[in-house]
């Protein structure tokens, strides 16, 4: 069990992906992000998807920015968090780029 995370552009390749064991509770903060609570399942996603435009991906990326602790720390908690939020920005990044040229981009949520 845990949270696999996937973004696909229209020709339905995958272009993102963010992996969550199912007790690491920082899958919520990508959840949050996307606005898509109702595709948290608690151990996992709830096998959902569901599409995303260019400024819903571009208002996850500015409310990323403004969450505190997302940069690098020396404790191995903190670590592990900080290797956990540079995972929840590339998912986004590479969601808003394929979205920039196609207008959304799919995410399923398992």
């Amino acid at each position: 069990m845990g949270h696999d995370i996937s973004g696909f552009n229209k020709a339905g390749e995958e272009i993102a992906y963010a992996r969550f064991s199912m007790g690491n509770n920082n899958a919520t903060i990508l959840y949050r992000l996307l606005d898509a609570g109702e595709y948290y399942a608690g151990v996992s996603g709830s096998g959902g998807s569901s599409s995303f435009s260019k400024e819903q991906i571009q208002r996850a990326l500015i409310i990323y920015h403004r969450l505190p602790n997302n940069a690098k720390s020396s404790s191995t908690k903190d670590d592990f968090e900080s290797w956990d939020m540079k995972q929840i920005l590339e998912f986004i990044q590479n969601c808003l780029a394929t979205a920039e040229k196609e207008g959304s981009v799919t995410v399923y949520f398992g």
